[in-house]
């Protein structure tokens, strides 16, 4: 079964070193209903924390409804998950914390770009937005020891339909780098960096979203079991891609 903006999800084996977790694709999800903030840990990012900021984050919705989250890497350009564009009919809030704030955009027609073989995916919007692009990281911008931060809208809960529990504001974790390459694949194969929770870790809804390394994104969310392990894919090897899709 194909995720598209349902919240059943698909089922794909991430390798990380001496791992068989099975793991889900973050599942797109359904109707809008946004989960008021407060200040239970519980209830952010399943733990984790409200971002203080994050200028490139972009909220995705399919035919309206709450979707995935993807960044800005360009004026007109978005980089999300592949597994979150097949419906079409994409819609964007960039630029504020807030999800129901910042800069509307929409696709252009034609404008989604599927990679062939990894979970990534570019999107033209319609026109452009003034605002701190995220910085792709090439080779060696991430390593297995490192602690690094991931940002999502997604669910914050494990015990209800994720679809009832996504942040109105964006969250961060931080999680510990297991494996880059190296038979850590992502849910179509592609290669990932793999990490353990530290101190939250994504689900539905953080699809798309991006890993950082310091200032530099180097991951875009695939997969998760929402408790110990998730998967995104590397940014690093399909740069070659990225720039022949967005005009270098």
């Amino acid at each position: 079964m194909q995720l598209r903006r349902r919240s059943a999800l698909f089922t794909a084996a991430a390798a990380a070193a001496a791992l068989t977790t099975v793991v889900t694709a973050l599942a797109a999800v359904g109707p809008s209903a946004h989960a008021q903030p407060t200040d239970d840990p519980s209830t952010r990012i399943i733990d984790g924390r409200y971002a203080e900021s994050g200028p490139w984050a972009a909220r995705l919705f399919t035919g309206g409804r709450e979707n995935c989250t993807a960044t800005i890497i360009k004026p007109t350009w978005i980089l999300t998950a592949q597994h979150c564009v097949t419906n079409g009919d994409l819609t964007f809030r960039i630029g504020d914390v807030d999800q129901t704030q910042g800069q509307e955009a929409a696709q252009v027609p034609g404008g989604i770009h599927e990679h062939p073989t990894a979970d990534l995916a570019l999107v033209e919007i319609d026109r452009p937005i003034d605002t701190e692009y995220a910085v792709l990281g090439g080779d060696g911008a991430v390593n297995p020891g490192d602690t690094v931060q991931v940002y999502g809208w997604g669910a914050t809960c494990t015990d209800r339909p994720e679809i009832e529990c996504q942040s109105q504001l964006l969250k961060v974790a931080d999680v510990n780098v297991s494996q880059v390459g190296n038979g850590c694949t992502d849910y179509r194969g592609g290669e990932a960096v793999c990490a353990r929770r530290g101190d939250g870790i994504t689900a539905g809804g953080d699809s798309g979203g991006p890993m950082m390394a310091g200032n530099v994104q180097v991951g875009v969310a695939s997969t998760s079991d929402r408790q110990t392990v998730t998967a995104y894919t590397h940014v690093a090897p399909y740069l070659d891609w990225v720039n022949e899709v967005t005009g270098g």
